[in-house]
């Protein structure tokens, strides 16, 4: 990654400006993924995904490589979003032949366009991270940050199969910052620690 892509300051990874300029200095084919690649995770997708024919719900896709490895994983039913118009144009052009069968659509993961109940899976992989990193205190966080984070999963509920949809949500998050936006009534939560000496997390939300 070139030192001219990265913020000034970790606030602007919560900007659309920020990702819009960056993905338009990417368009070369660049892949960017945060945390660990699909090969990390595969093993505990496939068992928390056991029907390859599930609707699944990307959020905030970016130009990583997660859906179409999934995809070429027998995974075809994926449904792309991002709020930057760019990223989805450049992913379109690069995925429609190779794997026609993945939707891309220019989205805020906090206002979904999409019908109550019509996912099996959502899955969040940096996305919710992104929107945490304005300025203050971690352990009291600023209102604005815990109103995005809780419309993101208050829409992901929605569109979620209610008794069958599952919410995967991966980051570096540790339980204390994160299990106040993934706790929700009437649905179960199971949390899985991942990694050595730096860990990572896997959040599954049950609806």
């Amino acid at each position: 990654m070139g030192l001219d892509i990265l913020p000034q300051s970790n606030e602007e990874y919560g900007t659309k400006e920020y990702w819009d300029k960056r993905y338009e200095k990417e368009s070369d084919g660049t892949t960017f993924d945060w945390f660990k690649s699909y090969d990390d995770v595969a093993d505990m997708f496939r068992e928390l995904i056991p029907d390859k024919a599930s609707r699944i719900l990307m959020l905030g896709c970016g130009n990583s490589r997660l859906s179409e490895q999934m995809y070429d994983d027998g995974y075809k039913n994926i449904v792309n979003v991002d709020y930057s118009s760019v990223v989805i144009q450049q992913m379109k052009e690069r995925h429609s032949e190779p794997r026609p069968e993945m939707e891309w659509h220019e989205m805020d993961v906090r206002a979904l366009s999409f019908g109550s109940d019509t996912f099996d899976v959502a899955i969040d992989k940096g996305t919710m991270d992104a929107m945490m990193t304005s300025k203050g205190d971690v352990w009291d966080p600023p209102q604005e940050v815990v109103e995005n984070c809780t419309k993101e999963v208050d829409e992901v509920i929605r569109v979620l199969r209610k008794g069958k949809g599952t919410f995967i949500y991966l980051t570096f998050g540790q339980p204390h910052f994160r299990r106040r936006y993934v706790t929700r009534p009437g649905t179960t939560l199971e949390i899985k620690e991942l990694g050595e000496a730096f860990h990572y997390y896997l959040y599954i939300m049950r609806v």
